[in-house]
């Protein structure tokens, strides 16, 4: 697992905002930053920092996690969301995954922040295949673009007797 992803963390209740940052640097990860409110974490957001993971509750203080999802995901789409929350609605949950969470869990129970861990794993290996395969894409690119100009070169050749 890649331990330097950036992590935000958007979560208003003091002692379970403590408990997952805590969690998460006893885990080993080097780049988590966290805040209290959605304002905060948009804020940082819209001053370039682009998270490659946000743990988030549903119900913030001053909106929803889906707000803070939709407003990050307009500057950032690969940023992944994991919502982290006491709230056990199931209309709640697939409206969240329909608008690009990777995950919802509760956090009722002992194991949710293991959850929450190897949903980080997870996610972490996505990333990896992901930036694979583009610089796959672009060697395949310019394999390409060398091709073209060797064939052009031998046609140029065979035309003109050039070369």
């Amino acid at each position: 697992m890649n331990k330097n992803l950036l992590i935000f963390i958007v979560e208003d209740n003091k002692l379970y905002h403590k408990l997952v940052v805590e969690f998460l640097q006893r885990q080993g990860m080097k780049r988590v930053k966290s805040f209290y409110n959605a304002e905060d974490c948009l804020a940082a957001v819209n001053k370039g920092e682009r998270p490659d993971i946000v743990i988030e509750d549903y119900h913030l203080n001053d909106t929803t996690g889906i707000a803070v999802l939709q407003a990050v995901k307009k500057v950032s789409e690969r940023t992944e969301f994991i919502f982290l929350t006491s709230h056990e609605d199931m209309e709640v949950a697939v409206n969240s995954i329909k608008y690009g969470a990777y995950d919802y869990i509760i956090k009722d129970n002992d194991i949710a922040l293991k959850k929450v861990y190897n949903k980080i794993g997870k996610i972490s290996k996505i990333i990896e295949l992901e930036k694979r395969n583009r610089f796959v894409q672009n060697a395949m690119a310019v394999s390409l673009a060398i091709l073209v100009a060797i064939v052009v070169l031998v046609v140029l050749r065979e035309i003109f007797n050039v070369f």
